[in-house]
């Protein structure tokens, strides 16, 4: 069995087809895993929910599959290039909506070793602290009051981690980190508004990722959410967003192999900026 992790599709399903005939995937032995953001922006966000849901393959939450299930409910909150309206108007849209409520923010495999997420962990994290924290908002996504809190998870404050935390406040920070998070400053406080390459940062910010006494160091993460950082790879780090969406590749990375390899197919069709 062959394990492949895959970046952000965003709704790149035709894409997503190309790039698994290339890599020669196999339904019958293979597994997928994906970084989230299944949905939104491209064209064919409902077939690439049906595929995954019908394929069984893992997937974490991102910040645009949260999106859709907040709009879907809260029709303010719908902007203007979403390409979501195929999902909620389809036959089988109420039962995808149940489905992607209830993926992990953060999936672990104890064989491999590695972690998945979308986005980023504060450093105060390790893994104990991340799987504890992913099933706090896991939980309530998944009952009685998932309505309330989509109605609440927008937002920036608190942006800065502290086991006091509580309600909305403490769900709301979890859910950033996890679907939103690039840069953070030494205290661990987080940026969200930063969303450019390494460099273009003010001098205080650093990837979450770069502060070297972080307490996830000794993981090996996947992650997604970041076009502009591209294919990056680093010990015990590795991003998946290689910008499909805007005309760049779609990245599908082989988890369990000795020496991990990277396959890209190349999106010249995709949306790009402007």
């Amino acid at each position: 069995m062959t394990i492949y992790a895959i970046g952000d599709v965003q709704g790149c399903f035709d894409e997503l087809q190309a790039l698994l005939d290339g890599i020669g995937f196999r339904p019958q032995r293979d597994r997928l895993w994906f970084a989230g953001d299944l949905v939104n922006r491209g064209p064919k966000s409902l077939e690439t929910l049906r595929f995954v849901r019908e394929l069984g393959a893992v997937t974490v939450l991102g910040n645009h599959d949260l999106h859709l299930l907040a709009s879907s409910h809260f029709p303010d909150y719908r902007k203007h290039r979403d390409t979501l309206e195929q999902v909620r108007r389809a036959p089988d849209g109420d039962e995808l909506l149940d489905w992607l409520r209830r993926r992990p923010l953060l999936h672990h495999d104890e064989e491999t070793g590695y972690t998945l997420i979308h986005a980023g962990l504060p450093p105060q994290w390790d893994l104990q602290t991340a799987r504890r924290c992913a099933a706090e908002v896991e939980r309530v996504l998944r009952g009685k009051d998932f309505h309330q809190f989509l109605e609440v998870m927008y937002g920036n404050r608190p942006d800065r981690w502290s086991e006091e935390l509580e309600g909305w406040d403490r769900l709301r920070f979890i859910t950033n980190c996890f679907t939103r998070l690039r840069y953070c400053d030494a205290e661990g406080r987080i940026a969200l508004g930063q969303k450019g390459p390494p460099g273009s940062q003010p001098r205080d910010l650093k990837p979450w990722f770069a502060w070297k006494k972080r307490r996830s160091r000794d993981m090996n993460i996947l992650f997604g959410h970041w076009s502009t950082l591209g294919a990056y790879d680093a010990p015990g780090i590795h991003a998946l967003d290689t910008g499909c969406l805007w005309g760049g590749s779609l990245t599908a990375f082989r988890v369990d192999a000795k020496k991990p390899k990277r396959f890209e197919y190349p999106c010249p069709g995709a949306r790009k900026p402007g």
